[in-house]
């Protein structure tokens, strides 16, 4: 059912959506079928995996001992559970995705600006951790069969016979997967989610086992002092957010398929609080054991699954290991420029073609060539990772304070001069003189080295500060309040 169609078949005046602002894909959704279960799996694809586990585990090293991770990450993870469901909450109830709920504070011609900046980001990040899915299984495949090692003598573009084949394979693997769209992708992820588990669960029985079921929950490989841990307790707090705040920003692009709210909330707080802190405990607890067993921290689970030496667990461990990133790739980094590039030419581009373009970018890029430079990673990436912050900050304050909720989302598909979401030639003036400054400030404390201490913080610091300034520039922007439920003399009696 078209946007007109809903008006016609609610009584309101017809309405014709204006062409450069809409197609199928970005109208409200239609299915609702999108369960708890499937949003819990959601949240397992994009926390089971070897970014998350080498995180972890790298806090242990650098001085945190087991509980002190624990706790910093579940506090992380409550806060990251209640800003998705902010964000869910716009898509449940409205149905539209991310550049379509960024018109309602950027305006529809502005809403580019967010939804480029977040494609630009996933498009770069879906290369990296389609390598690094790579890297992970070549490791174990010359460990299976050392054969194959001649494979990596000779290199094209930087990358090894062996690295092309494990590489374009998983590449052509996820292309097929998202060329069929949403319901593939919520297949997909209800399998890949619970699918590292097996292989965690496993491995972490198998090192307690080596460690004769006795390890510490409170030494470190590196101890440092009581200040040091304490810094780095709130720094795990800030990281995890900002790694988080990608996907916290276009949420609404997976919650306009649920049902209602109550099924966002409930899904939200199985996948986040309570599935991916216990994704935590169990890799921080197998980096623990890795140093009982083998003397050091071995941060890698792959080089970890290495040291079972059984040429079939090495190939189902490969295997798991290529689903579980595949799975994350998909939902953290796919999803969102399918969306965000079908904004920018609905009449041209749809959802599918939106993700070709996205997966066809990512192997130009040579990701290889950019993971290995430090200079692309933590300046470019990390300064546009900045931005997300200040993004967020803004369309929170205008959604909950500024509009109070109130979205007449057929205007979201209208372009005409005096539309609400239309302001200045289609752009929001006030959103971005709050976005410009607060993500010049977050991107200077992420990058700039002086600033290292507060750089954990920088998407924290970005978000409050554009939320600070667009409330205090729309001070006089504020809908008002809704009217009181009229009181019945039943009531007053």
């Amino acid at each position: 059912m078209s946007l007109a169609d809903r008006a016609e078949a609610t009584g309101a005046p017809a309405f014709a959506p204006d062409p450069r602002l809409t197609n199928e894909d970005l109208a409200p959704a239609e299915q609702r079928n999108w369960k708890v279960f499937d949003l819990f799996a959601m949240w397992m694809s994009d926390v089971h995996n070897l970014g998350n586990y080498t995180f972890a585990a790298g806090l242990l090293v650098l001085g945190m001992n087991v509980w002190q991770v624990f706790t910093s990450l579940l506090v992380g993870f409550v806060l990251i559970y209640v800003g998705m469901n902010w964000m869910g909450r716009i898509g449940q109830r409205h149905g539209v995705p991310f550049p379509v709920v960024s018109r309602i504070s950027f305006g529809v011609w502005g809403a580019n600006i967010p939804a480029l900046i977040r494609a630009v980001i996933a498009i770069m990040w879906y290369g990296i951790q389609t390598y690094l899915a790579s890297v992970a299984v070549n490791v174990m495949l010359l460990a299976a069969w050392p054969g194959l090692k001649s494979l990596t003598e000779s290199s094209f573009l930087g990358l090894d016979a062996l690295g092309w084949i494990s590489f374009v394979s998983l590449w052509l693997i996820q292309a097929a997967i998202i060329s069929r769209g949403m319901e593939t992708i919520r297949r997909f992820q209800d399998f890949c989610g619970p699918a590292i588990w097996l292989v965690m669960i496993a491995l972490a029985v198998w090192i307690l086992a080596k460690a004769h079921w006795t390890i510490s929950l409170t030494s470190t490989p590196h101890p440092v002092s009581t200040g040091e841990q304490w810094r780095q307790w709130f720094g795990a707090i800030g990281l995890i957010l900002a790694t988080y705040g990608t996907l916290m920003l276009n949420f609404c692009d997976f919650s306009r398929f649920a049902p209602d709210y109550r099924t966002v909330r409930r899904g939200n707080f199985w996948g986040l609080p309570i599935n991916s802190t216990a994704f935590v405990v169990v890799s921080v607890i197998v980096t623990a054991g890795s140093l009982e067993v083998f003397g050091e921290a071995i941060t890698d689970p792959a080089e970890l699954v290495a040291k079972v030496g059984n040429t079939w667990v090495l190939v189902v461990a490969a295997l798991t290991f290529a689903v579980a990133t595949m799975g994350v790739n998909i939902v953290a980094n796919f999803v969102s420029p399918a969306y965000d590039l079908a904004n920018v030419w609905p009449q041209k581009i749809s959802f599918r073609v939106g993700g070709m373009i996205s997966t066809v970018a990512a192997l130009v890029v040579t990701p290889w060539n950019l993971f290995s430079n430090p200079t692309v990673v933590n300046y470019f990436l990390g300064g546009l990772g900045a931005f997300l912050g200040p993004l967020f900050g803004v369309i929170m304050v205008d959604y909950y304070w500024v509009k109070r909720g109130r979205v007449d989302v057929r205007e979201l598909f209208d372009a005409t001069p005096g539309s609400p979401y239309h302001y200045r030639k289609g752009v929001n003036p006030k959103a971005l003189w709050a976005f410009l400054p607060s993500a010049a400030v977050a991107a200077v404390l992420a990058l700039v080295k002086t600033f290292s201490d507060v750089a954990p913080y920088s998407w924290f610091i970005g978000t409050a500060l554009a939320a600070g300034l667009y409330l205090a520039l729309c001070r006089g922007d504020r809908a008002p309040a809704p009217a009181p439920a009229p009181v019945t003399v039943a009531e007053e009696v």
